[in-house]
């Protein structure tokens, strides 16, 4: 039984009829970029996750580049964040020629710890950016205050928690900014790259639909230096039909982990943590453990998949080897080489997920 990481033909077939009508809509429609079916994506994005404001925009990394170009972020602004987490979110501070200021992370949560976050503010902070990781959101609360009391941007990292809630209030709509990614294996995901950035603010807001049109106000009018980063129609078309399924796929992702998670209790291995102030929608599921090349081992002659997300900090990615030399993250550090993800997507089977468990249990 060869079970994969993802399995994207699966969610396909199942919401075939409505997404080839959808596509086949845009086609016919002619209208590809800038067109009916991203405003109306926009329109629902912004009422499912509670804001005024949501700009469709070409992919994660951008959304995370433009809304910290829109916030007026330049050299000589630090920037605070987790070295826990994809590159793009450290890229994007890069981008805007500020500097990425990482700090270590909770070991429960792997997400940013908000006191070390605190204790790093200088006068030269101008933002924090917690990634909700794997799906699990940040504390958000406390977050919230610190940058309320210093002054301080909150610019959320939700590529990997679309449909995640902390305290009832959807992730995307705690912060002045909130950024998304559609890749195809996210929760939300399209047929290529895409993204998307939230906001309550109308000028930032604004200031990132320029920016995403090259700086265009007016057409062949050009206000600032732009990008050419704009979500495309049949992107947008192919989501808003999945936009309709995402909570009963991500109560799936949850009904799977939980799966996983009563049984690799009793073989002794640390399941991901739920810490019941928000919902955990799973992106991965990633476990801690000792052995972790003998299970990755054992997994691969199964065929079932398994990978490390992710397993070289930030801090010590040779990008960052000057700029952050002699930094000692050590949780981060030693998470890195203990985490191990499983298969994990709405449409895994219970006989799936035991086949996993079996090769686990006996691979131990």
């Amino acid at each position: 039984m060869n079970i994969p990481m993802v399995d994207l033909g699966a969610q396909y077939q199942e919401l075939k009829e409505d997404i080839d009508q959808a596509i086949s809509g845009v086609l016919d429609s002619s209208y590809f970029v800038l067109g009916p079916q991203g405003k109306a994506f926009e329109e629902e994005m912004a009422a499912y996750l509670g804001v005024k404001h949501t700009v469709g925009v070409a992919s994660g990394t951008d959304a995370l580049h433009l809304a910290l170009r829109a916030a007026g972020l330049t050299a000589g602004d630090e920037i605070i964040t987790t070295p826990f987490t994809f590159i793009a979110t450290a890229e994007a501070i890069a981008y805007v020629g500020a500097t990425p200021v990482f700090v270590d992370i909770d070991p429960k949560t792997f997400n940013i710890d908000i006191q070390l976050a605190e204790k790093a503010i200088t006068e030269k902070t101008k933002a924090i950016i917690p990634v909700h990781l794997f799906g699990q959101p940040a504390d958000l609360t406390p977050l919230k205050a610190i940058c309320d009391a210093n002054d301080l941007l909150l610019v959320e990292d939700c590529a990997q928690s679309c449909g995640a809630n902390y305290a009832g209030k959807m992730t995307g709509a705690w912060g002045d900014l909130g950024c998304f990614s559609f890749f195809p294996s996210k929760n939300l995901g399209c047929f290529g790259d895409g993204g998307l950035i939230s906001t309550d603010d109308d000028a930032l807001a604004e200031e990132i639909r320029v920016l995403r049109n090259h700086g265009s106000r007016e057409r062949y009018h050009h206000s600032i230096i732009g990008m050419n980063s704009r979500l495309d129609d049949l992107q947008a078309a192919i989501l808003r039909v999945k936009l309709k399924h995402l909570d009963r796929f991500n109560q799936q992702r949850r009904v799977n982990a939980h799966r996983y998670s009563s049984k690799l209790a009793e073989l002794g291995i640390t399941a991901p943590y739920e810490d019941g102030k928000g919902v955990h929608v799973y992106h991965q599921y990633t476990m801690l453990v000792d052995n972790r090349e003998v299970i990755h081992q054992a997994l691969a002659d199964s065929g079932i998949a398994s990978a490390v997300y992710y397993p070289i900090p930030l801090h010590q990615q040779a990008v960052f080897k000057e700029s952050c030399s002699g930094l000692s993250l050590p949780v981060s550090e030693q998470t890195a080489q203990r985490v191990l993800s499983l298969p994990i997507y709405p449409e895994l089977t219970d006989g799936q997920v035991d086949r996993v468990l079996e090769v686990i249990s006996k691979a131990l």
